[in-house]
């Protein structure tokens, strides 16, 4: 029988050719995608000070599952009054993008950049995320950390080495994403505008306050 999850490894495929990174990680929401990157970026290269986690900045208006995954990934965030468009650089260390808003050909810039696959964006499958990068490294933690930690092999079979999420992105999401992604062809797609997305001022909220 044919491995359907050869789907998704397809698509991470034709998705990092076609952004121009050397690796892509689905995943099953860009939400998903900034919170592993913040917890791989957290345990493998961030110390602490006095205990804490240097604080994050991040615009104040922009989707609320940004805030969520810095608050549940251990940090504290520092809203900003600022204009963006497409992406913008969050992380303790920075080098991680929330590109949930961008989507073009040759787009990968470098570090962690994730992206939206959500039924408004410019590939709308539906639901999925990705993570480009070109650290090998970050790959093998973050396909084992989407996956409860298992490896690509049968359960009986795994080792288990790690605690991980159940953040997988499934292949029905990944075959329709290969199909959209083909039906571009060479089409040239514009940033998404922040200002239609209806995105709350985030700072007003005292749940974000933590």
């Amino acid at each position: 029988m044919t491995n359907p999850y050869q789907t998704v490894i397809s698509f991470e495929t034709a998705i990092a050719e076609y952004c121009g990174s050397k690796f892509a990680v689905a995943v099953e929401s860009c939400t998903s995608a900034l919170f592993l990157s913040l917890m791989y970026q957290k345990t493998h290269y961030i110390k602490t000070i006095r205990g804490q986690l240097p604080r994050i900045e991040i615009p104040s208006k922009t989707y609320p599952g940004v805030a969520c995954s810095i608050l549940h990934a251990g940090g504290k965030i520092i809203f900003e009054n600022i204009d963006w468009q497409g992406e913008y650089e969050v992380g303790y260390g920075r080098g991680i993008w929330d590109a949930a808003l961008k989507f073009k050909r040759g787009m990968y810039h470098g570090g962690l950049q994730c992206l939206s696959f959500h039924i408004k964006k410019n590939l709308p499958i539906g639901r999925g995320g990705m993570i480009l990068t070109d650290d090998f490294e970050a790959v093998k933690w973050l396909r084992k950390a989407r996956f409860d930690g298992r490896d690509p092999v049968p359960l009986q079979e795994d080792n288990f080495t790690m605690l991980g999420w159940n953040m997988y992105m499934q292949p029905d999401q990944a075959a329709r994403g290969l199909q959209l992604l083909q039906a571009l062809g060479d089409r040239e797609l514009d940033d998404l505008e922040v200002e239609k997305q209806g995105y709350p001022d985030l700072s007003k909220f005292p749940i974000y306050q933590q």
